[in-house]
């Protein structure tokens, strides 16, 4: 089989996040330069009951070529099941589970970055995904702990469940989304394991991702919140630029817009307004496009707008 996904120059890879990540967002970040596009986070549970929301969430766009699927779940029947009914979708490369999120509900659920403290559980649930799985690939994304930091610890529980690579955010789930990136620690588990890391965390420029890869000499990173508001950024690493014109950003805007609508239906224009923040992010009259932007629901004259505005 041909593997999809060269590691013999660094991947960029867009991380999931629930909210962001959906597949017209997806289908735009492939388009200039993401390696790998990963679904949003689907519980494992969902997928069983096959909800109909689930469900349209692990569609893919044409162009999201590989793509990976991924899962949270504490539950081995569950996450078999789940992983039982991925392998009849068409289309995925790869599964992931997620045993990072730091999110109080998906945490208390005894899913998520919940597994760092269990790395039997870990191992385990991680093994299950593994052993069921047709597909191609099969990955993990991690932090560091949940209150301490033991990232050679992880990388080797990981690596011993025999999955292809692991993407590892540079916090504990303690540190959600605000204490500093610790770099030592992915370079740790970098050089205490054989399988490819994929840095996490932080990582919002070319310049960062540029010093990341050298600093902890990963084999990739990957870019979550950096990516929103400015998908170009693929871009720019993949081609070693700074700067894009405005053109080619309202061009990006726009077509994110068409893809909202065409994916989402007329709600997708009001799904569009909290985009709309982060693209206005730095623009002059950025503040009073907000207030404007909250109150339409109008799908043609949200277009006049993006397109007299940007």
């Amino acid at each position: 089989m041909n593997k999809k996904l060269d590691f013999s120059r660094p991947l960029m890879v867009l991380a999931p996040l629930a909210g962001y990540t959906d597949l017209p967002f997806r289908s735009v970040v492939k388009k200039f330069g993401a390696d790998l596009t990963i679904s949003e986070m689907i519980s494992s549970n969902a997928l069983v009951y096959k909800s109909a929301r689930t469900l349209k969430m692990i569609e893919k766009s044409p162009t999201e070529d590989p793509y990976f699927v991924q899962i949270a779940g504490n539950s081995v029947e569950l996450v078999r099941d789940a992983v039982l009914l991925l392998n009849d979708v068409e289309g995925i490369d790869g599964i992931d589970l997620n045993c990072g999120c730091p999110a109080p509900k998906v945490f208390n659920h005894g899913s998520g970055s919940n597994l760092l403290g269990d790395l039997k559980k870990l191992e385990e649930i991680l093994s299950t995904v593994k052993k069921y799985s047709k597909k191609q690939y099969t990955s993990a994304k991690v932090r560091l702990g949940v209150n301490d930091k033991i990232p050679v610890e992880i990388g080797k529980a990981v690596e011993a469940c025999g999955v292809d690579f692991v993407s590892v955010h540079g916090r504990t789930r303690a540190g959600k989304y605000k204490a500093p990136v610790d770099y030592d620690a992915i370079k740790a588990m970098k050089d205490a394991v054989s399988i490819p890391v994929i840095a996490n965390g932080d990582i919002k420029d070319y310049d960062k991702a540029k010093e990341v890869l050298k600093y902890t000499n990963a084999d990739g990173v990957m870019i979550g919140r950096g990516a929103i508001g400015k998908p170009w950024v693929f871009y720019q690493l993949k081609h070693g630029v700074d700067n894009i014109s405005n053109e080619m950003k309202k061009e990006i805007i726009l077509e994110h817009f068409d893809a909202m609508l065409k994916f989402h239906g007329p709600h997708g224009a009001i799904m569009f307004r909290k985009l709309l923040h982060s693209y206005s992010k730095g623009y002059t009259g950025a503040n009073e496009f907000r207030d404007i932007v909250n109150k339409i629901s109008d799908i043609d004259v949200m277009r006049d707008l993006i397109d007299n505005f940007f």
